[in-house]
C-alpha cells in the first residue's frame, strides 16, 4: 500500500534552499547530508538534492502541495512579502481548487492548492 509522498527537487546552493524554507516558509531542517537535505513543515516533507549545474531557466520542477487553509497561507505569504508566481495569483481554477503558487530560488514551482468543496 502507498502511504505518503516526498518529493525530490533540485537546488544549486544549498544554504540558498534552507534559507528560502527556513526563514520565508518556515519549513524544519529534518536531515543535512552534505548534497542532499529533508525538510518538513506541518505533514509533508520535500526533499532536495544537489544539482549545481542546473540551470533554473530549464528546471521544471513542481509539486502541488495541498492545504486546509490556502487564504490564511496566501496572507501569510503576502505579510512576509514571498514573492507570487506572476501566473499564480489566488483564483479558483476549472478543476474545483483554490490554488496559488510560487517559485524558489531554483525555479521549482510550488502550487498550494485546496478543495473548494471542502
Amino acid at each position: 500500500m502507498l502511504t505518503n509522498i516526498h518529493p525530490k527537487l533540485p537546488m544549486r546552493d544549498k544554504n540558498r534552499t534552507l534559507d528560502f524554507y527556513i526563514n520565508l516558509l518556515k519549513f524544519q531542517l529534518l536531515g543535512d547530508y552534505s548534497d542532499y537535505v529533508i525538510l518538513r513543515k506541518d505533514n509533508i516533507e520535500l526533499h532536495f538534492f544537489l544539482f549545481k549545474a542546473l540551470d533554473p531557466k530549464e528546471n521544471y520542477g513542481q509539486v502541488y502541495i495541498r492545504t486546509n487553509d490556502i487564504e490564511g497561507l496566501f496572507q501569510s505569504y503576502l505579510n512576509h512579502k514571498i514573492p507570487i508566481h506572476p501566473n499564480g495569483h489566488l483564483e479558483i481554477k476549472p478543476w474545483g481548487q483554490k490554488e496559488f503558487a510560487l517559485l524558489d530560488p531554483d525555479n521549482n514551482l510550488l502550487t498550494f492548492g485546496q478543495s473548494m468543496n471542502e
